[in-house]
Parts: C-alpha cells; sequence; structure tokens
C-alpha cells in the first residue's frame, strides 16, 4: 500500500470550520443526520423504482415507451444512490446504526455491494481524494487519462468524444470489479483486511439478487429481445447518472490532484485543505438538482463532513464558503450542471493532448 499522509498538526482551517458548524447545528436545535426531508425522498424514491420495474414487465405499452420508462428508472435508481445508500452508508441517514445497515443494502439491491463500497469510498476516496495511485475514482486508465501524473496514450486523444459513452457502462463496470476486489481482497492499491461473515454472505446474495431480479425474471416474462434493450437502456442511464455526478466533483479545471508512489508522499496541506483543493460545486442554486442528486451539487461540504446528512449542506456552504474565504482558500464552484460539464469536457479534452 502506498503511503500517503497529511499535515495535520495544525489545523486551523478544520478547526475554526468544525466551531463554525458545530455552532450552527447547536444554535438552531437540528441533528446532524438526515429529518423528514430525507425520509420522505425515500418514500418517493423506492416505490418509484418498484413501479416502474412492475409496470414495464406486466403493463402492456408502446415499445418507445417503454424504452423511456427503461430510461426514467435507470435514473431514478441512481438518485436512490445518491440519496438513500450514499447518506446510510456514511452514516449520516439515522442516529440509529441498524437503520443505516438496512438502507445501504439498496446499494446491494442496485448491483453492487455496500461493505466494498464504504471501502472504496468512504476510507479510501475520501481520505485520498485525486491521489493518483490510491484514489480508485480516479482510477479508469487505460481507457481515460484523469491527471496529468497518469501515462498517456494515443486512444487519449479521443477521450472527450468517447468517455460518455463509457460512462453509460459504469455501473456494469462495478458490478464486475466487485468480483475483482472480492476475490483479490484489494481495492487498487489498497489492501482489504477484513471482511465479515455477513458481508460474505450479503455479497453473494445481492449478486445473485441483481441476476434475478435484473435478468432472469424479465427475461423469462418478456422475452430475451425486450429484456435486453431494456436492461441497456436502464443500466447505461443509471451508468451515465452515477459517473457524471462523481466526475463533476472532482474532475474538472481547478481541481487539484497528488500521485503517490512507492515511496512515501507527504501532502504539505491538512486533509481538510486538501478536500477543498481537490473538489467542486455545481448547480448549488438549482433544488431540482439538488433533490435528484441528494445534495452532491454541494461536493465540498459533503468531503469536509461526510457523516452530516446531505439535507444540511445548503444551509453549511455559507459557512464552508466565509471560512474559505478567511483562510484564502480557492472555493471550486460552478453555478450550473451545464457550465460543470463543459469544465469537465475541456479539462479531459486537455488530459487528452500529447504530455
Amino acid at each position: 500500500m502506498y503511503k500517503v499522509t497529511f499535515n495535520n498538526k495544525n489545523k486551523a482551517f478544520f478547526n475554526a470550520l468544525k466551531e463554525s458548524v458545530d455552532q450552527y447545528f447547536q444554535e438552531n436545535n437540528l441533528r446532524k443526520t438526515g429529518n423528514w426531508k430525507l425520509y420522505l425522498k425515500t418514500a418517493i424514491l423506492i416505490p418509484a423504482a418498484i413501479g416502474l420495474y412492475l409496470a414495464l414487465l406486466f403493463v402492456p405499452m408502446h415499445w418507445l415507451a417503454a424504452v423511456a420508462l427503461c430510461a426514467i428508472l435507470g435514473v431514478t435508481m441512481a438518485s436512490i444512490g445518491f440519496n438513500v445508500m450514499h447518506d446510510a452508508c456514511h452514516g449520516s441517514y439515522s442516529t440509529r446504526s441498524w437503520v443505516n445497515e438496512v438502507f445501504g443494502l439498496t446499494h446491494n439491491f442496485l448491483g453492487g455491494n455496500a461493505s466494498l463500497w464504504k471501502i472504496k469510498h468512504n476510507i479510501v476516496h475520501h481520505t485520498y481524494t485525486n491521489v493518483d495511485g490510491v484514489d480508485d475514482d480516479i482510477n479508469n486508465m487505460p481507457f481515460m487519462r484523469e491527471c496529468r501524473t497518469q501515462p498517456w496514450k494515443p486512444m487519449h486523444r479521443y477521450q472527450g468524444i468517447y468517455m460518455f459513452l463509457l460512462y453509460g457502462f459504469t455501473s456494469l463496470f462495478m458490478f464486475g470489479m466487485d468480483y475483482v476486489k472480492y476475490f483479490s481482497r484489494k481495492m487498487y492499491t489498497t489492501p482489504i483486511r477484513h471482511l465479515e461473515k455477513k458481508d460474505h454472505v450479503l455479497f453473494w446474495v445481492g449478486k445473485l439478487f441483481f441476476i434475478a431480479i435484473y435478468i432472469v425474471i424479465p427475461v423469462l416474462v418478456v422475452g430475451w429481445k425486450p429484456w435486453l434493450i431494456g436492461f441497456f437502456v436502464t443500466q447505461f442511464a443509471l451508468g451515465l447518472t452515477l459517473a457524471l455526478v462523481f466526475q463533476l466533483a472532482h474532475v474538472v479545471e481547478h481541481a487539484e490532484f497528488e500521485a503517490a508512489g512507492i515511496d512515501p508522499v507527504r501532502i504539505e496541506n491538512e486533509w481538510a485543505i486538501h478536500q477543498v483543493k481537490t473538489t467542486a460545486n455545481f448547480a448549488a442554486g438549482n433544488p431540482i438538482v439538488t433533490w435528484m442528486v441528494g445534495g452532491l451539487n454541494y461536493q465540498i461540504e459533503h468531503h469536509l463532513f461526510p457523516r452530516i446528512s446531505h439535507i444540511h449542506y445548503p444551509a453549511l456552504s455559507r459557512i464552508v464558503r466565509e471560512t474559505c474565504e478567511q483562510f484564502d482558500l480557492r472555493y471550486n464552484y460552478f453555478p450550473t450542471t451545464r457550465k460543470a460539464i463543459a469544465s469537465h469536457y475541456r479539462f479531459m479534452m486537455d488530459m487528452g493532448k500529447h504530455p
């Protein structure tokens, strides 16, 4: 495992920020976990996904309508991941740990695995954000080059053209890579030191559930050709939505990168400053985007306070921005989703040029 450390001896920025955030919750008598707004989202999104799934199987409709519903189902599944699974796996959905565990399992029902994802996302990505060689989220070689320390290949000249097509296969790629990580006991360059018995059981139950619900039953009900089209459209919409939201958070202009190697690396910034420098927000003023992506357009706030529910991020963003100004830190922000996508595209085109 590559060794990366931060200069946390004097955490002046995070200490000042945490004091202000804690004061906000105390003065407003609020819990840091989810509230009725999050639970209402859950009550809307999960039944909506189940209803769409059942309608596609048992309600006769024109094939164009079926394709459109498959795409909507994919986006709805992604929104469940952003809103329900993401908060639950971070332990911020509820004050009760068993509730977080239960709703975190929605990741298994979407094709992934909550236990492996917590290692990949909560531990590796949130600690070593945009550190090439450690952060698995920017490990998409050889297909895409996402920072200057990654080796260049001729195919990268065209990554600005084909990357959106590849993004559509994100969920299927994650489904397959779960097996690689499970059997190799390795998360990119980070060893997976321990999985409990329940983790092994849930891994296989989740994978069998995915195969049964999304492949076997639809094939038996509607036939393999309609299933193949519907499965591809659903998974493509799901994968594209997932990939875009996470790419816009870190792989854009102004976001910084570090690199790890065989020799130990010491990052001179404290961990919290590193999070601000490697992360970006987008469309913070758009309530529809915020609702759909589970507040992950407030990615800076999320990386600084991953155990606080996304419901609170809009209010916390003002505190974070003001503290960044006090410490002369750039607060990376794109006012619209379109501008964030444009920035991501320009950045990836730049990374595709021969060094």
